[in-house]
């Protein structure tokens, strides 16, 4: 799993970055884990992304796992890790895309929300599911999926505030994936500051 394994044992969370400019995505991505998050995702829908994860991964802190997000072909999946991804998430489950990012060596986290979608994509080699939106269910959802499902590793993403976080993780996650209740502004620009004080409350409540 390269480096996501150990960045999802420090601390369990994907922050994810999108925005209508890649412009303030290093800055947003140092901060995070001057905070202690070691997994930041790329958004493929911002324009320039790739030029912007190929010049962040040649200088990104030690530790921290790059991934790219919002892949949705294999030709995606290939242009994301030439630029630097180390790991692929779709919003939906592409087995295209999880045979191409299993060709290319690279875990990959396919977007799922039903037990069918999530059995399909985990029989397809996904590495861990996401699921998503999880927002829909919450927490019991999650709880009532993993019952049949327990060995395959969810990972919740969408809508999933600081204070909903711990509950997703008693009730099975693996790891959360988090857009703008944990990244707010930052992206465009915004109080880095607040951003690392949110990831702090966040991992504090997480450990506690």
């Amino acid at each position: 799993m390269t480096a996501l394994a150990p960045a999802l044992a420090a601390a369990p969370a994907i922050a994810i970055l999108r925005s209508r400019s890649p412009r303030h995505f290093a800055a947003t991505a140092d901060a995070l884990h001057d905070a202690g998050i070691r997994a930041v995702e790329f958004t493929l829908t911002t324009p320039g992304v790739l030029d912007a994860l190929r010049e962040y991964a040649r200088s990104k802190p030690a530790g921290l796992a790059l991934g790219a997000g919002t892949v949705m072909t294999p030709f995606d999946a290939q242009r994301a890790v030439e630029a630097g991804a180390t790991y692929l998430i779709t919003p939906a489950t592409r087995p295209d895309v999880i045979r191409e990012g299993r060709r290319l060596g690279v875990p990959v986290l396919p977007g799922a929300l039903t037990p069918s979608e999530i059995a399909v994509a985990w029989g397809a080699g996904a590495t861990m599911v996401k699921l998503f939106p999880a927002s829909l269910g919450g927490p019991d959802y999650l709880r009532a999926v993993r019952a049949p499902l327990p060995d395959i590793p969810l990972v919740p993403t969408g809508g999933i505030g600081l204070v909903e976080a711990c509950a997703y993780l008693a009730a099975g996650a693996t790891a959360l994936g988090m857009g703008s209740p944990l990244v707010g502004d930052a992206c465009e620009g915004g109080d880095l500051d607040a951003l690392r004080e949110r990831a702090a409350t966040l991992l504090d409540g997480i450990r506690s």
